[in-house]
């Protein structure tokens, strides 16, 4: 019993590192507008950084165009700033109502600027989830309840689980890259 409860939360941490990975690519900008962009952008509201998404509906009107309409429009000029500040590279125009962004076509320097840092990303995932699998190992090892060959047993569990999320890893890689590269 105990064996599983050390599986099932390795596999618990590696799936967790895979959903991060996924939220760390949406973050990316492909040719395509996406509302997913935003989602790391906050401002500050009423003294607490709050992301933008919770303050305004976002739109894609357009496939390269993202419009955000703010709740409030006294938000306006803080959302502004925010996106200006932000690492995202576009600039936000005001038309007084709500925020338009458009998204000019990458460059091929650019895209293989977010190709390398999209596989940044990924070696990151895979560092992670060797780091569970160790710790997974460690749980085992010091684990006296085990006898050698259930040990060695769990042992090859662990190493089985850690090679299917890292295939995980460079499937989610290798789609991302292919948004990217895509012209």
């Amino acid at each position: 019993m105990e064996d599983d409860i050390i599986l099932l939360e390795a596999e618990e941490k590696m799936e967790k590192t895979i959903e991060n990975l996924k939220s760390n690519y949406n973050t990316l900008r492909t040719g395509r507008a996406a509302t997913s962009m935003l989602d790391r952008i906050e401002m500050d509201y009423y003294g607490t950084m709050t992301p933008i998404n919770q303050l305004a509906s976002i739109t894609i009107p357009e496939p390269r165009q993202i419009y955000i309409k703010p709740y409030d429009r006294n938000d306006l000029k803080g959302m502004v700033g925010a996106i200006n500040s932000s690492d995202l590279g576009l600039n936000p125009i005001n038309d007084g109502n709500g925020i338009r962004l458009i998204i000019p076509p990458l460059t091929e320097d650019r895209r293989k600027d977010l190709a390398k840092l999209a596989k940044k990303y990924g070696e990151d995932s895979k560092v992670a989830i060797r780091n569970i699998r160790r710790e997974a190992m460690d749980q085992v090892k010091k684990d006296s309840s085990f006898t050698e060959d259930t040990r060695k047993v769990e042992e090859e569990e662990i190493q089985k689980l850690t090679d299917k999320y890292v295939k995980k890893v460079d499937e989610v890689y290798a789609q991302k890259e292919k948004d990217i590269m895509t012209i």
